[in-house]
């Protein structure tokens, strides 16, 4: 539980990871209603699925239906290896994930092999010159599995040599321009070589996995894209973690601060506030003293590069097709949870949950292994995260009540419990309440294209 807004995008990647299981038990039944039916592009080939984008989702997706003997042909925009500052760190179960969906371990290291990929073996998370070490409990597992961090941009081509490899996995660089529909049913796709030239793919199943920046979106919903903040990113050089292999978790003024390794030789710093990184070079002094002292030189060396300082809109959308898993939804609560409490405040009670947030998980025992399994994936029960946030919140107020329950101090218990359930309530109706708890009884659905 000591993940930041920064955090979103990566844990993203696992929720990625995990609903891949669900989306190919869609697609498998999908492609028995068409066994017997084949489709050709203008070029002559047959193809069973087009996969649009050949990011995280859809490289994996195309490997696993390539392994199950479909004819994939995968388009992408742009072919060369990605450069991005999110993504970049893979939790437990979603490594646990990667290895059921490929449906062997060894292709599931050979992902993260070759790429500088470094272990992570949980967080460290500081505020007011405190710090506690939180690992991920990883006692009943095989030694290989644990968290990997590494540059997103290498993972994905990765992932993507791994599902050309199949002889039956066809994989080109085209931007689509539009989806090919009859009678309501989307036949394939037209789209644009890197030459220019226009060509149209037919296949039976065509899955959409562009991204956030996807054209299509439109055609197929009301797309209500939110950007609430941007990722701020920094690449440390030659320094050490005080926590060798753990991702730290800085409580700064005004946004948390997230370190973590990328290569042997690099370290992330992420933040989701410009006005954060702005702040070092009006105030360096007091800036410097809410990170650990053993990255303070390198970060100035970093900030002193200051081409080096690499920004990302933090986009937000709803999904087209919907059947929740219990770890997607929690993972979702989690981070929208997490961003609003670790998130500086002028409002003493909201202040004081971010303080009874890292005291209790300062306690150890059950008090930090709970939350911390929910992080990484390990633990999909909603019902524990609910738990253990109210917990927090309770605790909070015994903080404040003690040692004399003041007026004052009672009105400001009272409003953090508000605040509390002001922040986990709603999260838990978007993401509903029924598919957060009570997934086996919600079928998958479909949201309808926008009246035109």
């Amino acid at each position: 539980m000591v993940a930041l807004g920064a955090v979103i995008a990566i844990l993203l990647g696992f929720a990625l990871f995990y609903g891949l299981k669900g989306k190919k038990k869609s697609i498998d039944s999908s492609m028995k209603s068409s066994e017997n039916r084949t489709c050709k592009s203008d070029s002559g080939k047959s193809t069973d699925i087009i996969i649009v984008g050949a990011g995280v989702a859809g490289s994996a997706l195309a490997y696993t239906l390539g392994k199950d003997g479909r004819r994939v042909h995968v388009i992408e925009r742009d072919l060369r290896q990605p450069d991005r500052i999110v993504g970049e760190l893979l939790q437990p179960g979603g490594y646990l994930k990667l290895i059921h969906l490929v449906t062997d371990k060894h292709v599931a290291a050979d992902c993260v092999s070759d790429i500088d990929a470094q272990n992570v073996y949980g967080y460290a998370l500081y505020k007011g010159g405190k710090s506690t070490k939180l690992s991920y409990p990883l006692g009943s597992f095989n030694s290989n599995v644990a968290g990997r961090s590494f540059h997103h941009g290498r993972f994905v081509q990765r992932m993507r040599e791994k599902a050309a490899s199949l002889p039956n996995v066809r994989m080109e660089q085209g931007t689509v321009t539009s989806l090919l529909e009859r009678n309501g049913t989307i036949k394939g796709v037209e789209y644009k070589t890197k030459t220019g030239e226009k060509h149209t793919a037919y296949a039976p199943l065509t899955v959409v996995c562009d991204g956030c920046c996807s054209n299509l979106r439109r055609n197929l919903c009301n797309p209500k894209v939110g950007i609430p903040s941007c990722f701020v990113g920094l690449a440390l050089e030659n320094c050490k973690l005080p926590f060798a292999n753990h991702g730290h978790v800085v409580l700064a003024e005004p946004s948390p601060i997230l370190f973590y390794p990328i290569s042997s030789t690099e370290i992330r710093w992420q933040n989701l506030h410009l006005s954060c990184f702005e702040n070092c070079y009006r105030s360096p002094g007091t800036f410097l003293l809410q990170i650990p002292h053993e990255l303070q030189t390198a970060f100035i060396s970093a900030t002193e590069k200051r081409k080096t300082l690499r920004t990302m809109p933090n986009r937000s959308m709803p999904a087209l097709h919907i059947q929740l898993q219990p770890v997607a939804s929690t993972i979702n609560t989690l981070a929208g949870a997490l961003h609003k409490v670790f998130s500086a405040s002028s409002d003493p009670a909201r202040e004081e949950m971010r303080q009874a947030c890292f005291d209790y998980l300062r306690l150890g025992g059950v008090f930090s292994s709970g939350p911390i399994s929910i992080l990484s994936g390990l633990n999909p029960r909603p019902l524990s995260l609910v738990l253990h946030f109210f917990a927090v919140a309770v605790y909070g107020v015994g903080r404040i009540l003690i040692p004399f329950p003041s007026p004052k101090r009672l009105w400001i218990g009272a409003r953090l419990i508000s605040d509390a359930s002001g922040i986990i309530f709603p999260i838990i109706k978007a993401e509903g309440i029924t598919q957060m708890f009570f997934p086996v009884a919600v079928p998958a659905y479909y949201r309808a294209p926008p009246v035109k």
